[in-house]
């Protein structure tokens, strides 16, 4: 390799970094993803090129998929420390659920995301720079059209995206060949690791990588150029789908954060209307894009409801799971729910007792959730005397059927289920822990305390008062 094709890539990947860092502002802090590979490590030296070290902040993240993972994260530390860029790393796991749903590379990746986003936002950083380059770039087109993909799929990565929540993610080095990359490294002496998952042919990607993508260059030399004009044009197509979907999806879009959609509405819409808003929806959602077979029947089944009389029929007739999540229809409205564990048969369980003495905190591991036991006044509707939680022993139990609630301004019991209906608490959202004081119906979640059935409360001498509230375990993917 001669000095002159040396300059020359060291020219290209600056002046790629040069473009995107004329449109940030002077003192604005740059996040670098750095893997440790030769593109992340090009791109860390050439920002520090570019940037200077005091703008950036290099960001690893470590799966622990390989065992080799710990010397990478040293290695990245060292390199980072070396050319004096402050460094950050976070650990992350992915779980077997998520892995099993989406695929552990997938499921990687959304990991990897998450916690780049939550140490860019540890940083300070404004904008977060991601390595993928053009050989990249033509292994996602060709995927997407290997997998049967739409118009969103085609249009691959953008070189810039700002995704609802979190920092801007920028690719300076998308219409880049990984050669020239290559090249810049052997001219700085950059060096890098390999990740020995990268040869496994196993993977979809890698046998594009290794098998495909040679034989292209061979007897299509322009390809990854023509493959580049390809997602444009798929995108420029996609922007007009998303502004067609977005006037449709105005006047069906319910609740306050517009997280559902209005069953019968949507169902106004044809089909290719229909699924067009349905898909633009779920990428508002974040939800990875389904196959056009799974789409087609989450359609046909809202249809088929629709065509029920009974919608209560219809809430459990729907059944469409995507990437750990389902389609949930209820009360003329449409939503995804994160599918927290196999529907497996369970056995019953045993009721749980506590005899309070003032615990803030009452953990259930078998509902996985607590009952949280908040200081308040007596003016909360959910507020109970704490001298109720000690005169008799607090039991946690399941529903068994026929549990009735007394409504304090009729004077009369409704059973619970009537009103769970009354709530608009969804059957699936009914499976929690039902809190007696002794033998009497003390509190229900997405309910509230059953203050008829205890008419002394108002009587209650002066003391203190305590907010009984039940929060489920977060469950981090």
């Amino acid at each position: 390799m001669n000095a002159h094709s040396d300059s020359d890539a060291e020219r290209i990947v600056l002046d790629a970094l040069g473009v995107v860092l004329s449109t940030l502002p002077d003192d604005s802090r740059i996040a670098i993803a750095y893997s440790g590979g030769l593109d992340s490590s090009v791109l860390l030296d050439a920002a520090v090129r570019a940037a200077g070290a005091s703008r950036c902040v290099a960001l690893h993240v470590h799966h622990g998929l390989s065992p080799n993972a710990d010397a990478w994260l040293l290695h990245c530390a060292a390199t980072a420390r070396a050319l004096g860029v402050r460094f950050d790393a976070q650990r992350v796991q992915v779980a077997p659920a998520a892995a099993a749903a989406a695929g552990v590379e997938a499921a990687a990746r959304d990991a990897r995301y998450l916690a780049l986003e939550t140490m860019c936002a540890t940083h300070g950083a404004q904008s977060l720079w991601l390595a993928q380059h053009a050989d990249d770039q033509a292994e996602t087109v060709l995927l997407q059209l290997l997998r049967g993909a739409g118009l969103a799929g085609l249009a691959a990565m953008a070189p810039a995206r700002a995704p609802a929540a979190g920092v801007p993610r920028v690719r300076p080095l998308l219409a880049l060949l990984r050669a020239q990359l290559e090249q810049y490294a052997s001219a700085h002496d950059v060096r890098w690791i390999e990740d020995e998952s990268n040869a496994d042919t196993r993977y979809a990607r890698n046998a594009l990588r290794h098998d495909v993508m040679p034989a292209l260059s061979a007897h299509f030399p322009g390809f990854r150029d023509t493959l580049a004009r390809t997602a444009v044009h798929a995108a420029s197509a996609q922007r007009l789908l998303d502004a067609l979907a977005q006037i449709d999806i105005a006047p069906i879009a319910t609740g306050a954060d517009g997280k559902s959609l209005a069953h019968e509405p949507l169902l106004a819409l044809d089909d290719e209307r229909a699924l067009n808003v349905l898909r633009y929806w779920m990428r508002t959602l974040g939800l990875p894009a389904a196959s056009s077979a799974r789409m087609a029947d989450a359609l046909r089944q809202l249809r088929e409801i629709a065509r029920r009389e009974s919608a209560n029929a219809g809430d459990h007739a729907l059944r469409v799971d995507h990437a750990g999540w389902r389609l949930r229809c209820y009360r003329g409205a449409i939503f995804w729910e994160k599918v927290r564990e196999t529907e497996a048969p369970r056995a019953a369980r045993p009721p749980v007792e506590l005899l309070w003495r003032g615990e803030e905190v009452w953990r259930l591991p078998g509902w996985r959730g607590s009952f949280v036991f908040a200081h308040a006044d007596g003016g909360d509707p959910d507020a109970v005397p704490e001298a109720l939680l000690t005169r008799a022993p607090l039991v946690a139990r399941e529903r068994s059927g026929g549990e009735r609630v007394r409504d304090a301004g009729a004077s009369v019991s409704r059973t619970l289920k009537h009103v769970f209906q009354a709530h608009g608490i969804p059957v699936w959202e009914r499976d929690v822990p039902l809190l007696y004081s002794g033998e009497t119906l003390l509190f229900v979640p997405h309910v509230g305390v059953n203050r008829a059935a205890f008419p002394d409360w108002d009587d209650a001498p002066g003391g203190h008062w305590r907010r009984i509230e039940w929060r489920e375990d977060l469950l981090i993917a």
